[in-house]
């Protein structure tokens, strides 16, 4: 599956390349509640159609209006697809929150681009498409486009003059072990938007592997994590339960700087894997503390679907830099169960 923000300026880009006008909607602010965060897109042409979000479906359905619904007095639309980008705001009075869907006291800001150019919209999905980091930086004052590549993921920015929204590959995720616990987390992990990998060297396992959009690997795990290069934007799951499989892939994983990183397994088994890794391979306890386990959510999970919804709920956390309460670190909660 790919991300949002490519599939939106595919078809934007299809839109342009048949000398179709539209318009890029960009999410540059919020106050309040919101339904879509920040650098959010959606595009749409001339003829109505839309491609992404910036809300519920309120404002979506408001913009169409405006741009492809003549006005009875004119037989226009209200609204031109045309001219230099313009700022808009929706939800600014409680009627207006309510009249577009938005929570209560939720506000939004957006800049509407008009018919962005096809050939940098074009050079700007090849960079993505090839798994790399570009930023666009769009005039607001005169509607020009500049493309600069990006070492690193940056949130959207916006001055008086410009805006600068940064644009890159999915969120990834490598998986250890193509058992059936893998293959609900990488179901949904691929609905949340990222791209997966599988690495299972263990031929029972691996042929047995159903999912299609998610890429197989046969490498021993530690080689399979250096060649992924995880960085900022990767999470490593160990799922085999097989020390020589997973400890080998968590030492590996450790040396980058994938934002989670974590191995299945009980109370005990989490708290052997550290000892090993500390009394056999010279791991320090602030080396380890990027090592998650038991992971997950505590959420009484039981069946593999249920800890897959666990173990995705934990990782979108950390993802969205969410700080999650006590009760639902699992060691907490089962431990409290035992002396209760």
């Amino acid at each position: 599956m790919q991300n949002q923000d490519l599939i939106v300026l595919k078809r934007l880009l299809q839109w342009r390349q048949a000398a179709q006008r539209a318009v890029l909607v960009t999410v540059t602010r919020t106050w309040g509640s919101s339904p879509r965060p920040v650098g959010s897109i959606m595009a749409m042409c001339e003829t109505g159609q839309v491609v992404g979000s910036v809300s519920g479906g309120c404002i979506e359905d408001d913009l169409i209006a405006s741009f492809t619904r003549p006005e009875p007095e004119t037989g226009k639309p209200k609204m031109a697809m045309e001219g230099l980008p313009q700022k808009l705001r929706y939800g600014i009075t409680a009627d207006e929150a309510h009249r577009f869907g938005l929570p209560c006291g939720g506000t939004l800001e957006l800049v509407l681009e008009f018919n962005p150019d096809p050939v940098l919209l074009q050079e700007l999905v090849q960079v993505l498409d090839a798994g790399k980091l570009m930023l666009r930086k769009l005039n607001l004052t005169n509607g020009k486009v500049r493309l600069e590549p990006a070492e690193t993921a940056s949130a959207l920015s916006i001055t008086d003059q410009e805006l600068v929204n940064c644009f890159g590959p999915s969120y990834r995720m490598l998986l250890i072990g193509a058992s059936q616990l893998g293959e609900y987390v990488a179901t949904m992990a691929v609905f949340n938007g990222f791209s997966v990998t599988v690495c299972d060297p263990r031929q029972e396992y691996a042929s047995g592997w159903t999912m299609s959009n998610v890429q197989q690997v046969h490498d021993w795990p530690d080689d399979a994590v250096r060649a992924f290069k995880p960085d900022r934007r990767t999470c490593i799951l160990a799922l085999t339960h097989d020390p020589k499989l997973d400890d080998s892939a968590l030492m590996e994983a450790l040396e980058t700087d994938a934002f989670y990183i974590g191995a299945i397994g009980s109370r005990k088994n989490s708290a052997a894997r550290k000892k090993r890794m500390m009394e056999h391979f010279g791991k320090t306890e602030e080396e380890l503390a990027r090592l998650r386990g038991p992971i997950g959510i505590y959420i009484g999970s039981k069946t593999p679907a249920e800890i897959a919804v666990s173990i995705m709920a934990e990782v979108i956390a950390v993802k969205n830099a969410v700080q999650l309460p006590k009760e639902t670190d699992i060691a907490l909660a089962k431990a409290r169960q035992e002396t209760s």
